[in-house]
């Protein structure tokens, strides 16, 4: 049907809702806008003007809603539109996409109503967005022949098998849903580090370029491998034994070495543009809360939720708004620079990040900074939505 047309010539080709055009189009919009809600209702439940008609209690639903929902729906957005580039197939789009949301969006609701609709059909309906969106990438990896990107897959699955592990937890008497929810975090982040260890220094060695700099991010090495496994030894530890010590020192060597390979980055040359310093604001994230992490496992009047926030709210928080606002402007032919408004984004998700870190620490006032920092979350991805959805909705305007 295509033969005789170029890649640019089939995209031209679809005629459908541009939002249904590529993976990130919806998939953003509703990680930015499910983010924005799922926030606002949390913090209804945590000042008692709500209670969710849901069989998971409200920390176990805010912290799924944040791993599986939000997070889940931006790394669908990523990896349906980097399939694409890795194949040279043409993106999952149109009808097959808009079921694929919809399986997303039954998700949340099935979820938030698990009261209601039962656990079971809650599990099934959840469980079956990640299975299908895996089942997706690997037909198109295969289809290319593109090996080198198999481990994508790998990674969706255990992320897959980590939810079941959650819902189990409903569906019977196994106290599974802790351990669910720490692999989970724990592969978000070295999802984070691998990808991340690509973007950061690459984009930013793009932008010094440009710039005519002279020293340039250091290129991967052996060194970055050591401190690629050791961010995934940690995080296996943690899963399995969250309290020994050894988990303890684990989890700080990683996050000593993540603060190592961000410094070789050269990310202080990057203060003139948002758009680049945001993505090593985002990896230092990941650095702090394994640290972080170490030193509540060996100090215990330092509370495990402040580096599990640092982890979320800050590093996923901040690295998936860098990376949906730079592929958004880059994919609908905008300019690959920050305005007034998307640098506020990213000024709104770091005092959400710092306010919740510090409201775990803080004996007085840590229910304010918990308040004001679920306020400055709802506001960064609230402005996303504004800013962003005209972009996500329209054609390219460059098509």
């Amino acid at each position: 049907m295509f033969a005789d047309q170029s890649p640019g010539d089939r995209r031209r080709a679809y005629r459908g809702p541009a939002v249904l055009l590529q993976g990130f189009r919806p998939f953003f919009l509703g990680a930015g806008a499910w983010s924005l809600i799922a926030m606002v209702l949390w913090l209804a439940v945590y000042l008692g003007y709500l209670a969710l008609p849901s069989r998971f209690d409200p920390l176990a639903w805010h912290s799924h809603e944040m791993l599986f929902g939000f997070v889940g729906a931006a790394i669908a957005g990523f990896l349906l539109t980097a399939v694409p580039n890795w194949t040279g197939r043409l993106p999952v789009r149109g009808r097959p996409l808009a079921l694929l949301f919809a399986l997303w969006l039954a998700g949340r609701l099935a979820v938030g109503l698990s009261e209601v609709v039962g656990a079971a059909a809650a599990a099934l309906i959840d469980v079956a967005f990640l299975a299908a969106l895996d089942g997706v990438l690997l037909r198109e990896i295969l289809a290319g022949r593109n090996w080198r990107n198999l481990p994508v897959v790998l990674i969706v699955a255990l992320l897959t098998g980590c939810n079941l592990l959650v819902h189990l937890e409903y569906l019977t008497t196994a106290e599974t849903a802790a351990i669910g929810l720490r692999l989970a975090l724990a592969t978000v982040i070295m999802l984070i580090a691998l990808i991340g260890g690509r973007i950061v220094p690459s984009f930013t060695r793009n932008w010094l370029n440009k710039r005519n700099e002279a020293r340039l991010p250091r290129p991967f090495g052996p060194l970055d491998r050591t401190v690629l496994a050791s961010t995934l030894v940690a995080g296996l530890c943690w899963t399995a034994w969250p309290d020994w010590a050894g988990t303890g020192l684990l989890c700080l060597l990683a996050g000593l070495g993540n603060g190592w390979r961000l410094a070789r980055w050269r990310g202080h040359r990057t203060l003139a543009e948002p758009l680049v310093w945001v993505l090593h604001l985002g990896y230092g994230w990941v650095a702090v809360g394994l640290g972080l992490l170490g030193l509540s496992i060996w100090f215990p009047d330092l509370p495990p939720s402040a580096p599990v926030h640092a982890l979320t709210a800050g590093a996923m928080g901040t690295m998936t708004l860098a990376v949906m606002t730079r592929a958004t402007l880059g994919h609908t032919g905008e300019a690959l620079s920050a305005g007034t408004g998307t640098t506020a984004i990213y000024l709104l998700v770091t005092a959400a990040a710092l306010l919740r870190v510090l409201s775990s620490i803080l004996e007085a006032g840590g229910s304010l900074a918990l308040a004001f920092g679920a306020l400055c979350w709802a506001g960064a991805f609230g402005l996303f939505v504004v800013l962003y959805a005209p972009l996500l909705i329209a054609r390219r305007r460059s098509a």
